[in-house]
Formats: C-alpha cells, structure tokens, sequence
C-alpha cells in the first residue's frame, strides 16, 4: 500500500498529502518528517546505518531513527510509533526543534523536508531487534568520536543528522534543562567548528535553517 506523506509549506503548516515516492523526486516536494536520536546513561549515540536497499542514502550512517509522521500524529507521537518498527525498542521521546532542509542524493531523489528533531534517554534494559529493509546495523558513539569521524568522513553521514546535531544548541531551553546532563557532552562549542565541513559537503547552497 502506498504511503502519503504531510505536505506542508515553510512554516509548517499543512497544505495538502502526496506519495512517498513523488515527495522523493530529484525535485521534492516539502513535506514534514521526523529525526531521534537516543543517548544511554553514559551520554553515547545510538546511531543506524541505512540498509542498502534504501532508495536515498543507503548504507550511510544516520541518527537513531528517521522517518515521517502521519496525518493524525505528532512529531513525538509519530516517532515512538516509529521506533518499535524500526529497531523493535520503545523508548519516550521530547521535542527538541524543527528545521527545514533541500539536498538532493546524486540523480536518484532528495530530501526536501521540515524535520523535527526528538531525543530519548535509554536505560540498560534497553535492547533492539532491527528490521533488516530499514537498518543493517548499529553502534553507540561518544561526542568525541563522532564529530572527529564526521570531520574526516563527512560522506559517510546522513545530512539531516548533520544539521539536526549542528542545532543541539538551539533545543528548546527546558529540554536542554532537563537533558542536561547529556546535551552538556554534544552542545560544546567546539563541536560546531567541526561540522562545518561535512555541513559544507552536503549543503554547498547552505539550503537549511532552523524552522520557529
């Protein structure tokens, strides 16, 4: 069965419904979408690579889960829905920040979303079980480690992801207070610095911004 994805307009207002694959032509068509990322209690990433049977982006790496919300659902709500599908765990989830994107992958499609970004905190009973269409593997990453790869491997990485850890800073101010113990270890300044050439490498127009 055909999937149909939220249209929206710039500032994230609905305008209408379209296929998943029609919102996915080298063109695009805006529409809304969703990215997780999950820390456990050490303050490490739980990041996914795209199976290689995805249309766009296959085998990169990416956040924990990206997908789209359905036309009933909130970003939140839509994601926890998601989660289980994809890596067989649930996890609760905030809301961090939305931004709106463009970048096309090589001649097959794009990308051309308003994204909104959530995070969840795992305890050590969390366990996955990935569904192999979606996810061929996965690995948790430290601050560090990650933006050090992500600066000598820009190509490797999702864009999205890119843009959604370069604006960990500009979360919403009482989940970055409520996270703090975790976001402390992803918003150093530092960080940004490192990013910018994956950032550069993905979006040379610059066509991204965070969405209010």
């Amino acid at each position: 069965m055909e999937e149909y994805l939220i249209l929206v307009d710039s500032n994230d207002n609905p305008v209408g419904t379209e296929e998943k694959v029609k919102c996915h032509l080298p063109n695009g068509k805006l529409h809304r979408a969703f990215t997780v990322l999950l820390f456990n209690k050490e303050g490490k990433l739980l990041l996914t690579r795209r199976s290689p049977s995805k249309m766009l982006w296959p085998g990169d790496w990416d956040g924990t889960v990206a997908s789209h919300p359905r036309k009933t659902e909130t970003y939140v709500s839509s994601a926890e829905r998601r989660l289980p599908e994809e890596i067989g765990a649930f996890c609760k989830l905030d809301y961090l920040f939305k931004f709106e994107y463009h970048v096309p992958y090589k001649d097959v499609g794009s990308e051309n979303e308003v994204c909104g970004t959530l995070i969840g905190i795992v305890d050590d009973r969390f366990s996955m079980k990935l569904v192999p269409d979606e996810i061929s593997e996965t690995r948790w990453v430290d601050s560090d480690e990650l933006f050090s790869d992500i600066e000598r491997n820009p190509a490797s990485y999702c864009p999205w992801m890119i843009v959604a850890l370069h604006l960990l800073p500009e979360s919403d101010k009482a989940m970055l207070e409520k996270h703090k113990q975790t976001a402390a270890k992803w918003i150093r300044p530092e960080f940004k610095n490192k990013l910018e050439k994956s950032l550069q490498f993905h979006f040379p127009t610059n066509d991204w911004r965070i969405v209010n």
